[in-house]
Parts: C-alpha cells; structure tokens; sequence
C-alpha cells in the first residue's frame, strides 16, 4: 500500500503543470502581508537528486524539466528562480518537490504543514526540515491530516493534495475530503493533483466537484498523448478552486507552449477549463 516513491518520477511532465499552478498560487498569497497557511497532503521527500539511482532508472525528468529551456519561458521566471536556488548552475541536478517550492515562499508569519506516511519518505522530508520553524511535518496520513487544520488560525492559505491513486479509493477520498474541508474553509484555495490513467475516473472525480455546490473551479491537465486504453499515465492536471485571479489567462497562454515540448504525438495535449464559475 506504501509503494509509491516519488523519487522514481522527480521533475517528470506531470511535475510541470503541478508545480508551475503551485508557485503561482503561492506568489499570489505573499502580495498580501498578512499570514497563510501551507498543508501539503502528501509532502514525499520534498527535494530529489536527479542524479541518484531511483531518478536514473526512468529518467522521467528528461521528458518534463528537461525540456524546457529557461530562455524560452521568461513567464516563467519566478519557477525557474526556486529550481535555481536549489541548484549551482543552470544545469538541473537536483529537483525541489512541492514542500521545497512552498519554503521558498513561506515567510516568518507563515505556517507550513507537511504529511508524508511512506516511513523512509517521512524520515528524510524531516531531515530536509528539521531545522524550518514554521514548518511541521508528520508522520500520517494527510487526509486525516487535512481534516484537523482546517480553518487555520491565518484563515489563508493553499491546500494541495497530491496522492499517488494507487490506491483506487484515493480517487473518491479526495472528492470527499475536499467537500468536506472547503464546509469549514471555504476561502481556502485547494489545488487538486490528478493523474490520467483512466479518464472515466477524472470525470468523476469532476462530477463530484461540480455537484458539491463548491463554486469558482478550474482545471489546468498537460499530457503526452491522447487519452489511452494501454497502461500508464498519458496526462496529468490540477483542479483549483478560488484560484487566483490571474492564473487562468496566465496558464491558457502558458499551457500550449509547454505541451508543445512535452507532448509525444503531432498535437499538443492539455486542457485549461473553468468548470465552475464564480
């Protein structure tokens, strides 16, 4: 049940469009001085050597970071400067997971709340923060994790929650969990990580969120290839409710200029979608 190693799959097309919607949000939330809350559901081990065996073994980080040239992306330029912090040159040999990209921001009057349950994951996202005051990380499991901190004191903040989905109950929970925290958070921003490997399962998921009441949702799905039948993920998207103001425009031009370098077949693929108004 605790198999999944995010280390195998560090910096891949699927960390793109999860990572570029989270340092948007979060550069949103700092324009205001007032404080915010950070809850990562499922934290990994928050920062990836590419250069270690499990990235290695499929090099997926060649197909997603690997393909984009920091030159070619100026909007992109506060994601390239967090990478770069992490890194001595331009040359990417170390990957900042979403624990990593949300310090970055986090000031001192900010709170960060990181979940991880794998137990080697969990020991090495500690040591990674051990010495990070306003951040807490947990051994347990995030939903249940989710569930105790909202509302948080700031009454701001992100919530992103990310699971593997092998587990195929996670797909339901996510829906539930999110239905249920946005009752007693409602202003809180969610961003929902969500892997296509069976699309009827994504429509589901959307259905649920459209028949919740939960109004102001957007989906933001970058793939590299069509929808498919044959096993593995072909595409992979956000859904994100109260987004900022500007991430729509800025991701329905950002959008097809990534899929351009990412997507494996003649056509780009990706979707970027108001699912629910305002």
């Amino acid at each position: 049940m605790l198999s999944y190693r995010h280390s195998f799959h560090a910096g891949n097309f699927a960390d793109l469009v999860k990572h570029i919607v989270l340092v948007e949000i979060l550069d949103h939330l700092i324009k205001k001085k007032s404080p915010f809350d950070y809850i990562d559901t499922h934290s990994g081990v928050g920062l990836y050597d590419l250069g270690a065996a499990e990235s290695q073994k499929l090099q997926e980080y060649v197909d997603g970071i690997g393909k984009l040239d920091f030159k070619e992306f100026p909007e992109l330029a506060r994601y390239f400067q967090v990478i770069r912090s992490f890194n001595e040159s331009d040359d990417i040999n170390f990957y900042p997971g979403s624990p990593s990209i949300a310090k970055c921001f986090l000031r001192d009057q900010d709170k960060g709340w990181l979940f991880e349950l794998h137990p080697e994951d969990h020991d090495l996202l500690h040591n990674n923060f051990s010495e990070a005051r306003n951040i807490r990380v947990y051994q347990k499991d995030g939903f249940d994790g989710l569930k105790a901190l909202v509302p948080p004191s700031s009454r701001r903040g992100v919530v992103l929650i990310d699971p593997s989905y092998e587990v195929k109950s996670d797909y339901d929970k996510v829906i539930d969990s999110v239905i249920k925290a946005h009752k007693k958070f409602s202003h809180g921003i969610y961003a929902i990580w969500y892997p296509v490997v069976d699309r009827q399962a994504i429509v589901k998921m959307e259905r649920g969120l459209i028949k919740s009441g939960i109004r102001d949702i957007q989906r933001f799905e970058l793939g590299i290839s069509a929808d498919s039948a044959q096993r593995g993920m072909t595409a992979s998207g956000m859904f994100v409710i109260n987004p900022p103001w500007t991430l729509f425009d800025k991701m329905s031009k950002l959008l097809p200029k990534i899929a351009e370098k990412v997507t494996h077949i003649n056509r780009p693929v990706y979707k970027c979608e108001i699912i629910v108004d305002e």
